[in-house]
């Protein structure tokens, strides 16, 4: 499956156009959400190809938005690329056993992040 549409789920304005500037660039479509509940309802609603995910937000967090995503049916099939300042090998064990795909830790690197989606697609 191409991927063309990303979701960026991110509650850093930031972080959110860092990433959406670096995957724009490369021809990429890109949704915004800033919290995992929005996170959640975007993915349902915009269908996205992919999903790059922060785990520390307010209220639902990324672990948890990201476990929500792959055992719904309507949006198990998007992979979920975590996105996260954590960087400690049991954060990256645990997002992958919420469902997540892969692993990325901020700060982004382009070529990083290009190779996972691109390895993912």
């Amino acid at each position: 499956m191409a991927i063309k549409k990303i979701l960026v789920v991110d509650d850093s304005a930031t972080e959110r156009h860092v990433i959406g500037e670096i995957l724009s660039k490369q021809g990429f479509e890109i949704l915004y959400a800033e919290s995992g509940e929005s996170g959640i309802a975007q993915a349902k609603l915009g269908k996205p190809d992919l999903i790059i995910m922060d785990v520390v937000m307010p209220g639902l967090n990324g672990f948890q938005a990201t476990r929500a995503i792959t055992k719904d049916p309507e949006t198990q099939h998007i992979p979920v690329l975590i996105c996260t300042s954590k960087d400690q090998e049991t954060d990256k064990i645990w997002g992958l056993r919420q469902g997540a795909k892969d692993y990325v830790v901020k700060p982004i690197i382009a070529a990083e992040l290009l190779g996972k989606v691109a390895a993912l697609g």
